[in-house]
């Protein structure tokens, strides 16, 4: 199934990177949902994180695009919303095992260590793959269970 609807925000360390990918997005003819910062002050990430994550968990989204200094703590945010499956991606080959073994739904980026185009290529191989399903979906459902599981003692 074709992705068509794109969540995405970032932080002050993402903020340029965000609004040129989303303009690249809407330019290939997806529907993006921008959900901020719409300029460079500083901002709490997780924040923006969970107006992402419940775009996607909501399905007013299919995927979510998160970016940061490095993508690590949108993505720690962002996992912790039920449902959600962020990887933070540093290449297209990173991008598509996640989608494909993981069932990816967010991906995070750096904004600080990655440069825009690579950035780009990043996301289109994050669009482009599709969970794979067989043995990878049983671990896809056992990484699910795990967001109903209560605390030891």
């Amino acid at each position: 199934m074709p992705v068509s609807k794109i969540a995405i925000a970032s932080d002050h360390a993402g903020f340029e990177q965000k609004a040129e990918i989303a303009k690249w997005l809407e330019n290939e003819g997806y529907e993006v949902f921008d959900f901020g910062p719409f300029n460079d002050d500083r901002v709490d990430y997780p924040d923006y994180a969970e107006l992402v994550a419940d775009a996607v968990v909501k399905a007013q989204a299919e995927l979510g695009i998160l970016i940061c200094g490095t993508g690590i703590g949108m993505a720690i945010a962002a996992n912790k919303i039920p449902g959600i499956r962020a990887a933070t991606l540093t290449s297209t080959d990173v991008a598509s095992l996640a989608r494909e073994h993981n069932a990816a739904n967010i991906a995070t980026l750096s904004g600080r260590f990655v440069d825009l185009a690579t950035n780009k290529q990043i996301v289109e191989a994050f669009i482009n793959s599709e969970p794979l399903g067989e043995r990878h979906a049983e671990r896809v459902k056992k990484i699910s269970a795990l967001e109903t599981r209560r605390p030891v003692g």
